[in-house]
């Protein structure tokens, strides 16, 4: 059993606000659990506030979208937030976070190498680029109040957003919890305003430039759609915001609060996007967008615009801390959190000191959907399949005697699926950097968010239903509202 050395139970303050979490991936015991399905919106709410999600819907526009098809295509691609609120069931019913989950789905070891890529190695990259985006309204703020810009000050705004980021990433679960309520509301106040002055230029009757023929605006469409989805997609370790709440917490409740909290604001935050790119370039819009919103508000808008990074690293900074305890690295959560703080500190140094990285970063994140698609796919079938009756303490267990070691620490359904479906992906995908065949036979029609997790899905249902799961009922049938997982009534399911 792998515990991190930590003692069965570690007290009333292990996970309390002020307090230093003290676990990490470790099973949570009954005793630690609390809070309620409803501080998930919240949760989830506060770190999708994002300038982000304004920059993907300006992109509808760029792409040559209309207003009404750009607002289509962004409700779409985040309706996979509904997958992310399946996933997370999966935390309060086994008390582990979804590096741990997903062990029943890999095996021990091939999970490793699964979650070194398709969760830390994509949320390292977006801590980047979330550190870039609030660096670069930093570099604005300071010429905008006239202070004369050099290395010496890009360096500490970089080193500064990163050091917040970390210290509430480091201090972990419940202050995060308590935190999301206040970001939620300075920001919620924040982009209200924003969007009251942009919204007084946007033009209802904007055409897109160039005439375009219904095959390329489907083409552009479809292109859109896999942008968008890729935020939802970048979250399939939602188990590690519901690991503390009671084992009896309701599903649905955690489904919904969830999926609503990341929905809301994604959807109208890109919708703003896509209708501010009718008025300005959105191309630039930390600088564009001086041209339409008050002089005194502009500075506000650039504060927001790093604050809001912040908010969103950290979460991706705290999951990526946990998955890199998944990886194998025997740290406490803290170290391993500070660890990718200052991976991501030297991502964005090297992309806005020494390279375009960042351009390489957006080129790597625009292929992040041909894994992460599979990976969420295979995650919901396998929930669906045992019914969330995930053995926490058996997760924990890396050894060869553990239930999940499979085959040498190898579940081949899963690996298998996750190969197929990554595989179909790229076959449809036109990312900058590379199209597949068939997207390119399509004329350009990008459809790997649908392609890919579709044939992870069957795939794995075919493999998986036929095998018998280690701690499973002995007939796995595809019913959770038949286990009571979802149905109220229900008695509470057993670790």
């Amino acid at each position: 059993m792998n515990n991190h050395a930590l003692p069965k139970s570690v007290g009333p303050d292990g996970d309390k606000f002020g307090h230093i979490e003290v676990r990490g991936i470790d099973y949570v015991p009954d005793s630690e659990r609390h809070g309620t399905a409803s501080e998930l919106f919240f949760v989830c709410m506060a770190p999708n506030i994002l300038y982000l999600d304004i920059i993907l819907g300006g992109a509808m526009i760029k792409l040559g979208l209309g207003i009404w098809t750009a607002i289509a295509v962004i409700v779409a691609g985040n309706a996979y937030w509904l997958l992310i609120g399946l996933v997370s069931v999966s935390g309060s019913r086994s008390g582990t976070p979804g590096a741990v989950v997903m062990r029943a789905m890999f095996g021990v070891r091939a999970n490793r190498v699964n979650v070194a890529v398709s969760i830390w190695a994509i949320m390292v990259a977006y801590e980047g680029i979330n550190l870039s985006v609030g660096a670069l309204a930093g570099f604005a703020l300071l010429q905008h109040l006239g202070i004369g810009l050099n290395g010496a000050w890009k360096l500490a705004i970089v080193v500064a957003i990163s050091v917040a980021t970390i210290t509430v990433g480091v201090y972990g679960h419940a202050t995060i919890v308590k935190l999301s309520t206040y970001f939620t509301i300075g920001l919620t106040l924040c982009f209200v305003a924003l969007a009251w002055f942009v919204l007084g230029h946007v033009n209802l009757h904007y055409v897109p430039p160039a005439a375009s023929s219904s095959a390329s605006v489907w083409a552009a469409a479809t292109v859109g759609f896999v942008i968008i989805a890729s935020n939802p997609l970048s979250w399939p370790p939602g188990a590690d915001y519901t690991r503390y709440l009671p084992v009896d917490t309701s599903a649905w409740g955690i489904v919904l609060w969830t999926a609503v909290g990341a929905f809301v604001p994604a959807v109208l935050l890109s919708v703003l996007g896509a209708l501010a790119g009718t008025a300005v370039d959105m191309t630039d819009p930390q600088t564009s967008f001086a041209a339409i919103l008050p002089r005194w508000f502009y500075p506000v808008f650039l504060f927001v615009i790093i604050l809001s990074s912040f908010t969103n690293n950290v979460i991706t900074a705290y999951s990526s801390g946990l998955a890199l305890q998944g990886v194998g690295i025997k740290a406490r959560r803290a170290v391993t959190v500070s660890i990718d703080g200052v991976v991501a500190v030297s991502l964005t140094i090297y992309a806005l000191f020494i390279s375009n990285f960042f351009d390489a970063l957006n080129n790597f994140l625009s292929l992040s959907v041909a894994v992460l698609g599979p990976c969420t796919a295979i995650y919901v079938v396998d929930s669906l399949l045992c019914r969330n009756r995930y053995d926490g303490l058996q997760l924990s267990d890396e050894s060869p005697q553990s239930p999940f070691w499979y085959d040498r620490g190898v579940y081949w359904p899963g690996v298998v699926s996750l190969g197929l479906g990554t595989v179909a992906a790229l076959l449809c995908i036109n990312s900058p950097v590379f199209v597949g065949p068939i997207a390119h036979a399509l004329k350009g029609s990008d459809l790997s968010a649908i392609t890919g997790p579709v044939i992870a899905a069957v795939v794995y249902f075919a493999l998986a239903r036929s095998a018998r799961r280690v701690g499973s009922e002995p007939s796995l049938e595809l019913d959770p509202l038949a286990a009571g997982d979802f149905a109220e009534t229900a008695p509470p399911v057993e670790d």
